[in-house]
């Protein structure tokens, strides 16, 4: 061989121990993490501090105008319901004495009204109470009931007994999911009905007290003159039962 043929350059030696095998594993090394300098980590710290420093001065400056309007201590707004008044305005076109026990200051009216039945075919006097535990009573009463509006009334509750409630017997009408209802069916003509959330024993006394007015005959339609009207029908929407 001619010393001038050029030889091709030596592949460089692999490190002692090295294998083919064994490059791939150095390369999947994790990589390095970079160590918080204590110059990057005071900067951090401060806008940490000086966040919640913000937050601080800002709940300091909002809190006296929080302290000085207290939340209101009511129980909201409760109208004031002359059931009697309203009652005997309605008795002119009523055709019968609408129901206005006298409940005290146990039973609280809501709302009462003469409803012209444009709806419903039924002419209805209505009354809503709410009982000394906070749930509710509406008082229904109509001297043209039928089974189709009784049934709706009642919310399709079947008869589950009878209760007596001021020397009445009521019907006892119960749905089975906290709302009950009791129907007094002669009361003087016409057909009377509590209904609502409330336990037996306040509908058993608002019965009651139904029966005391109806049997005294002091309803509101002795005093009304034949051309009364039910001008004064005050009545805020009734309240669902809590």
């Amino acid at each position: 061989m001619s010393e001038l043929q050029e030889t091709p350059p030596a592949a460089p030696a692999s490190p002692a121990g090295a294998t083919g095998q064994e490059a791939p594993a150095a390369a999947g090394q994790p990589p390095v993490k970079p160590v918080l300098t204590a110059k990057a980590a005071k900067r951090a710290n401060a806008s940490v501090i000086g966040m919640i420093i913000a937050l601080v001065v800002s709940i300091a400056a909002f809190l006296p105008i929080v302290l000085m309007n207290p939340a209101p201590k009511t129980d909201g707004y409760r109208p004031d319901i002359n059931v009697s008044a309203v009652a005997q305005n309605a008795a002119g076109v009523a055709g019968f004495t609408p129901a206005a026990p006298d409940t005290g200051d146990t039973f609280r009216a809501n709302y009462a009204r003469w409803e012209s039945g444009t709806g419903s075919g039924v002419p209805t006097w209505e009354v809503g109470y709410l009982t000394p535990r906070e749930s509710f009573i509406a008082l229904l009463q109509t001297r043209q009931s039928n089974p189709t509006w009784l049934l709706q009334q009642v919310k399709s509750a079947p008869v589950t007994g009878t209760r007596s409630a001021g020397g009445r017997d009521w019907e006892l009408r119960d749905t089975g999911k906290g709302e009950k209802s009791m129907v007094l069916l002669d009361a003087g003509g016409s057909t009377v009905i509590l209904t609502g959330s409330a336990q037996l024993d306040e509908f058993t006394a608002l019965a009651a007290a139904v029966v005391r007015d109806l049997e005294s005959g002091a309803g509101a339609a002795g005093s009304a003159s034949p051309g009364s009207t039910a001008e004064a029908t005050v009545s805020p929407s009734p309240a669902p039962s809590p």
